[in-house]
């Protein structure tokens, strides 16, 4: 994927995705009305960074249906919920929220996925991104501050050279073997049950480093703990100003940005995909949301139907490439 193809995603959506759908989608949604309850799958449990986010936004839409609430249809690595999606009915009843890894990465990854991004699902917006950050813990040396020190180190110490992730076949999985490729070091991956045991080790210096999102690592960071040398996205982060990313650094194709959207089952009517993305964009714009994803180290992004799902169609063929060169499958 190119960094003008990540910019449209981390830069502010919302001026074009507002004249796309006053250009294309605003007498639909005036022809339609949701007059049932309506539920907002997440698949995974109460609790997580989905959930939150999916709380958060649901709260802001009233108007929606006379009853919009969670549900966490969690399992098998969050394809349970997507399954659920799929096969709901397509009047505006059933959304999932998701983070991309589930849409763009597991189409490489299982054997039998039981569902086609691209030909199951309506998209309707985005919602937000991250980009993830290297973190270093004290099992690499206090003088090590750069990422070409880092890589140094890497090369010197070859049997050190682990990076940790929340699991196998996630995004910062291979994140990291696309950093370790471009750094030209030999960078062994350990996989973690989550996100929370990966930075507990990278602490305690069982590890180097941990790829992770920024929310993550950076309480640790501010805490002195750990050190971020680059991130990976587009842009820097809001959260770590003074962190650069690895584009900057000299390494344009380690961009990695795990954002997660809103899908519809396929079958759902465009005039009411396009009456959604409005409520979620208006939902996103709230001064209750954008504080708290603040917190969250979540960028908030959104864009029209169409040119999400060009970010979907244009991910997936990223990451193909990408897994494939691992050799990583799973049997499931």
């Amino acid at each position: 994927m190119s960094p003008s193809r990540e910019n449209s995603i981390t830069r502010r959506a919302f001026v074009g995705a507002g004249a796309a759908l006053c250009a294309g989608g605003s007498s639909g949604a005036r022809g339609q009305t949701i007059d049932k309850p309506a539920r907002m799958v997440v698949g995974f449990p109460p609790g997580g960074s989905t959930d939150v986010l999916s709380r958060l936004i649901i709260n802001q839409m009233k108007n929606w249906a006379p009853s919009l609430i969670m549900d966490n249809h969690s399992g098998a690595g969050g394809r349970l919920g997507v399954a659920n999606v799929k096969s709901s009915p397509p009047d505006g009843s059933a959304m999932l929220l998701t983070p991309a890894s589930i849409q763009v990465i597991y189409p490489h990854v299982y054997k039998k996925l039981g569902y086609d991004p691209m030909a199951d699902f309506q998209a309707v917006t985005t919602v937000s991104s991250t980009a993830f950050a290297l973190a270093v813990g004290p099992g690499v040396p206090a003088e090590v501050k750069t990422q070409k020190e880092f890589s140094a180190w890497c090369k010197a110490n070859p049997g050190r050279a682990f990076y940790g992730s929340s699991c196998s076949g996630s995004m910062p999985h291979f994140a990291g073997y696309m950093i370790g490729r471009a750094l030209g070091i030999d960078f062994t991956h350990v996989p973690f049950r989550g996100a929370a045991p990966a930075v507990q080790d990278l602490i305690a210096g069982q590890i180097a480093t941990n790829i992770a999102v920024i929310l993550n690592v950076l309480p640790m960071i501010q805490a002195g703990q750990v050190r971020a040398l680059a991130t990976t996205g587009a842009e820097r982060s809001a959260s770590l100003p003074d962190v650069p990313t690895f584009t900057e650094l000299g390494y344009p194709d380690v961009t990695a940005e795990e954002w997660f959207g809103v899908f519809m089952p396929a079958a759902t009517p465009p005039a009411l995909v396009w009456k959604a993305n409005e409520a979620i964009r208006a939902a996103l714009q709230t001064r209750e949301t954008r504080e708290a994803m603040e917190k969250m180290a979540l960028e908030i992004v959104s864009q029209s139907p169409a040119d999400f799902a060009k970010i979907v169609e244009a991910d997936i063929e990223k990451w193909r490439g990408i897994v494939a060169a691992t050799g990583f499958t799973m049997d499931e």
